[in-house]
C-alpha cells in the first residue's frame, strides 16, 4: 500500500486493518527476525557512555567501515542501515541490531555473529565493551545519558504521566526479540494466542535481571517486573485477544485506542503525545490542524504500542531478557520450531489453552519475581517450560532446515534445556556469583558476562 490511499482520499479504519492483513503470506516465504539490545560500558571503570566523538557516536561511525550506512537525523547519526538490516540506539544508548528477515536459524547466528564481531572491533579501539542483561546492575538512572532522538524526548516527557517506571523502561533495560509471520487472519489469530499465553514462560526462561543499582531486587527479571508500571493504556496482556471474535479488526481497533507519542515529517518529530489517532483520521490535532494521517503515520503509531506481544505486518515476541552471545539465537529458534510446524503449534496452545484470561496478568507478574517457580492452572512454570521446549525441538525437526555441516536447528535449544531441567534461571545464578564469588560486587557482572 501507498503511504497515503490510492485516490488521495482520507484513511479510513478499513485501510488500517489491510495494512496489517497485507502481512499474510504463504509458508514458503515465512522467515524470521532476531533482534537484541545489549549496554554499552567504559571498560576501564564500567561508566555509561554518552552520545558523542569518544563514545556511541563513534562507535556508529567506526561500523561504517563494514558497509553500514549511517541514518541521520538533523545533524546526527542515530542508526545504521545495511541491506535489510539495521542498528538503532535506545534511549540510554543501548546498542540494537535489528536483524535481516532470514529463512532459518543458522542464518540468525550468523549474522548475529558478524555483527557482534564487527562491533567488538570497533569498541575495542574505544575501550567500550557490551553486556547483555534485562536490566542495568549498577547504574542509577540518572548516570544514564540521554541519546539525541526527537522520538525519546517526546518518550521521556510522558512517560512520568501515565506510569512510575517508564523512564526505567527506556534508560535502564534491554532485551531479546524475534519477529515472525503468518499466513492470514486464521493463523495470526492462533500464533498471538498461543505466544501471548506462553510469553510469561518464556520470560522465565531467559530472566536474567537481578540487580538494581548493585543490589538485588527481589526479582529474577527486574526488566519484567518495569514493564507491569510503564503504561496501562499499551502494555500488558491483552485479554481481548483470547476473546471470541478476536481479528485483524479487533487489534486495529485496541490500537486506535492507544494515546499517540509524535507525528514523524521528514526528520523531524512533532509531539502528539495523548493526542488520538481517530482525532488525527478526522483532521483534528491541535498541532496539524486539517491534516490527516498516511499508512505511514499509522505504522508509526503501531511501534509506539508495547504488548508483550505486539502485532504490525508480522507478530513480535517481547517478552525475554537479554543475555549472553550463547543465548541469542535461542529465542528465534524456540519460537521458529512453535510457529513454523502446524502440530508444534497446536501442542503449544494445548499447553495453556485452558488456563484463565485473568491469570494471564498475575502469571506475568509472577515469572518477574520467582521464575520458574512460579505456577499456573496447578502447574509449576518449570515443567511447562520443559513441556515448551519438547514442543519446539520437534517443530524444529520437522522443519528439518540443515547447516552446511548437515547439522539441524535443534541444538539452538540446548542452553533453555539446561535452564528448564535445572529449574534455576540465569538470574539465580548470577545471584549465586553474587552471594559467593563476587563477595556482594554486581559490577564483577561486567567483567565475566561482557561480550
Amino acid at each position: 500500500m501507498a503511504e497515503a490511499a490510492c485516490d488521495d482520499r482520507p484513511l479510513v479504519f478499513e485501510d488500517l486493518v489491510r495494512w496489517m492483513a497485507e502481512g499474510g503470506k504463504p509458508a514458503s516465504e515465512w522467515r524470521v527476525g532476531a533482534e537484541h539490545e545489549k549496554f554499552v560500558f567504559r571498560t576501564a571503570d564500567h561508566s555509561t557512555v554518552p552520545y558523542g566523538p569518544n563514545g556511541i557516536k563513534a562507535l556508529l561511525d567506526g561500523m561504517v567501515r563494514f558497509g553500514w550506512k549511517p541514518v541521520m537525523e538533523g545533524e546526527n547519526v542515530i542508526a545504521l542501515e545495511r541491506g535489510l538490516a539495521n542498528v538503532s540506539l535506545e534511549p540510554g544508548g543501548q546498542f540494537e541490531l535489528s536483524g535481516a528477515p532470514l529463512e532459518t536459524i543458522h542464518d540468525i547466528c550468523e549474522e548475529t555473529g558478524t555483527h557482534l564481531t564487527e562491533v567488538k572491533q570497533v569498541a575495542d579501539e574505544l575501550g567500550i565493551g557490551f553486556l547483555g542483561l534485562g536490566f542495568a546492575p549498577t547504574w542509577r538512572r540518572d548516570e544514564i545519558p540521554v541519546m539525541p532522538k526527537g522520538r525519546y524526548k517526546i518518550m521521556r516527557e510522558y512517560m512520568p504521566k501515565v506510569g512510575g517506571l517508564g523512564l526505567d523502561m527506556m534508560f535502564r533495560t534491554c532485551t531479546v526479540q524475534a519477529n515472525l509471520d503468518f499466513a492470514d487472519e486464521a493463523d495470526m489469530v492462533a500464533k498471538f494466542r498461543t505466544s501471548l499465553a506462553l510469553q510469561p514462560v518464556v520470560t522465565a526462561l531467559f530472566a536474567n535481571s537481578p540487580f538494581i543499582e548493585g543490589k538485588p531486587s527481589g526479582f529474577v527479571s527486574s526488566r519484567a517486573n518495569v514493564w507491569t508500571d510503564v503504561d496501562p493504556d499499551r502494555t500488558g496482556m491483552l485479554d481481548f485477544v483470547f476473546r471470541d471474535g478476536f481479528n485483524f479488526e479487533a487489534y486495529a481497533r485496541y490500537a486506535l485506542q492507544v494515546p499517540m507519542y509524535f507525528v514523524k515529517r521528514g526528520d523531524r518529530y512533532i509531539d502528539v503525545a495523548g493526542r488520538s489517532f481517530l482525532d488525527f483520521m478526522d483532521g483534528k490535532l491541535p498541532e496539524l490542524p486539517g491534516e490527516r494521517p498516511t499508512i505511514k503515520d499509522w505504522a508509526d503509531h503501531t511501534t509506539t504500542i508495547f504488548p508483550e506481544v505486539r502485532l504490525k505486518k508480522y507478530l513480535e515476541m517481547r517478552g525475554a531478557d537479554a543475555g549472553p552471545w550463547s543465548r541469542l539465537c535461542a529465542l528465534p529458534a524456540l519460537w521458529m520450531g512453535i510457529f513454523y510446524d502446524a502440530p508444534a503449534l497446536a501442542a503449544a496452545w494445548d499447553l495453556c489453552k485452558d488456563w484463565k484470561i485473568e491469570d494471564h496478568e498475575g502469571l506475568r507478574a509472577d515469572v518477574a519475581r520467582r521464575g520458574l517457580k512460579a505456577e499456573i492452572s496447578g502447574r509449576k512454570v518449570q515443567d511447562v517450560a520443559r513441556d515448551l521446549l519438547v514442543i519446539a525441538r520437534s517443530g524444529l525437526k520437522n522443519r528439518n532446515r540443515l547447516s552446511g555441516g548437515m547439522v539441524d536447528e535443534t541444538g539452538y535449544l540446548s542452553e533453555l534445556d539446561q535452564i528448564a531441567d535445572s529449574g534455576i534461571t540465569p538470574a539465580e545464578r548470577l545471584l549465586e556469583l553474587y552471594n559467593t564469588r563476587w563477595a556482594g560486587d554486581a559490577g564483577r557482572v561486567f567483567d565475566d558476562f561482557a561480550y
